[in-house]
């Protein structure tokens, strides 16, 4: 396991800061269930992870591994319920904030898939439940290419390789393995260190000003990647309890694309700028004026030769200004933050700070995560339609982890629809509801800028 995956993993000790992500799909009817457990076990058979569960080597000596799971049961994973009243997309969403909420068997590999059958107007759901560390956002859309097919009436692929076969190490084997590994990462660090110092020493020699404030520059830029945070900026969302609460919001790509380019913004900057109004709302409801809060925001490190899977992301931190009462000066602003943060030095060293972070006791890191106010991510989606066991996916929003934050807002864009979902924690928001109508009062603001645009949509409570 990568260092950053491991980050994910060690800091569950305090289940404030699960890593659980969760999608919820609605398809246009209910899919074939053989067909779908077909799918299932054919994509635990390539897609690394899904068959494999975690050991941690004794007194971390390495990162977790991931070992084959000789005891794979796929009807452990994948599920099929009925939708309780009021059988809507409302009944759906309380069913995953429970899947979200809910410890995952560190026994078993990292994930579940739940068939949500008879909802309204003949429709059904899917409940897709992953450990973080299994994937990011990217990697996600990547490996959904082995579950669905992207034209109706595909035929179903081959049954794919064989099964792994299992694997079992003892703790003297995982311990050996572990000091192999560290052996061979110390050599590979001397080993490029030694081949890079000649071209380091006749830089220096040849450009000492320029050689000297570039090391300095990615020193500092580490401490800013590291650096405590003991205050929260919000003063009212400060509790952070062990419930989540799930919401999704709907608007056009293309409205919200439009928004962005009338500012000279990404449709990430007018993303956040929609939070960021939401939340300067949702402060004057409670009679606070607050100026800034604090974000963190994904940043992508994944290259095209990556495998698919596993985390390739690096966690960044910025203040946000929430009392800028125009949104477009909002999106201006938060365009050069961004872009600040994406060009940080400590970005290429984000594998090497995470395993620094893993040694610090888990306390530490967490102490740090539950004073950021929000996370906000933005996941490039799909620009056609999926399918799957002869179903249409016809929605598909994402609800990312806290990790204790006081909410997350996730973007997913599917078939020219922005997929929001928001997952806030309870004792930060106890009135979600309010928040959710503050998001879609802060987004409409924002797409009010391209003109002409469709409604922002409730989905859950049926409301535009």
């Amino acid at each position: 396991m990568r260092e950053s995956d491991a980050f994910s993993w060690y800091m569950e000790r305090d289940p404030l800061l699960r890593s659980t992500v969760v999608a919820v799909l609605q398809f246009d009817r209910p899919p074939d269930h053989e067909r779908v457990r077909a799918r299932l076990e054919r994509a635990s058979r390539i897609v690394p992870g899904l068959r494999h569960r975690l050991v941690e080597p004794p007194l971390r000596l390495a990162p977790p591994r991931w070992v084959v799971d000789g005891s794979f049961d796929l009807s452990w994973h994948v599920r099929r319920v009925e939708a309780p009243t009021p059988k809507n997309l409302a009944s759906v969403l309380e069913l995953a904030r429970r899947e979200g909420m809910t410890g995952f068997d560190t026994a078993r590999p990292l994930w579940s898939w739940t068939t949500v059958e008879g909802l309204g107007h003949g429709r059904a759901a899917a409940i897709l439940k992953l450990h973080h560390a299994l994937t990011d956002g990217i990697g996600g859309m990547q490996l959904a290419a082995e579950l669905f097919d992207f034209e109706p009436g595909a035929p179903e692929p081959d049954p794919g390789p064989d099964p792994p076969e299992p694997e079992s190490l003892g703790r003297a084997g995982l311990a050996l393995e572990a000091l192999g590994y560290d052996a061979t990462r110390l050599l590979g660090v001397a080993r490029s260190g030694i081949l890079a110092a000649p071209r380091v020493v006749v830089r220096t020699l040849r450009h000492p000003v320029s050689t000297t404030r570039d090391a300095l520059r990615t020193g500092f830029s580490i401490v800013r990647t590291v650096q405590p945070i003991t205050d929260t900026s919000s003063p009212v969302m400060r509790d952070r309890r062990l419930g989540w609460h799930y919401a999704a919001i709907d608007l056009d790509l293309v409205d919200l694309k439009r928004a962005a380019q009338v500012a000279d913004g990404t449709l990430n900057d007018a993303f956040l700028a929609g939070i960021a109004g939401a939340l300067h709302r949702y402060h004057a409801r409670h009679d606070v004026e607050v100026p800034e809060l604090r974000v963190t925001m994904p940043i992508s490190i994944r290259k095209e030769e990556d495998p698919a899977g596993g985390n390739r992301i690096t966690l960044m931190r910025f203040a946000v200004p929430v009392d800028a009462r125009d949104p477009a000066s909002r999106i201006r602003v938060l365009h050069d933050r961004a872009a600040a943060c994406q060009d940080e030095p400590s970005i290429p060293l984000a594998n090497t700070i995470a395993g620094m972070l893993n040694l610090l006791p888990s306390g530490v890191v967490g102490s740090m995560l539950k004073h950021v106010d929000f996370l906000a991510s933005n996941v490039p989606g799909l620009d056609a339609p999926i399918y799957l066991g002869g179903a249409r996916v016809v929605g598909l929003h994402p609800f990312g982890p806290t990790i204790g934050a006081a909410l997350n807002v996730t973007l997913l864009s599917y078939c020219g629809t922005c997929n929001i979902g928001v997952t806030t924690d309870t004792g930060a928001v106890p009135d979600p509801d309010a928040l959710v109508e503050c998001l879609r009062t802060g987004f409409e603001e924002v797409l009010d800028l391209g003109g002409p645009r469709e409604a922002v949509r409730l989905p859950a409570t049926g409301t535009a």
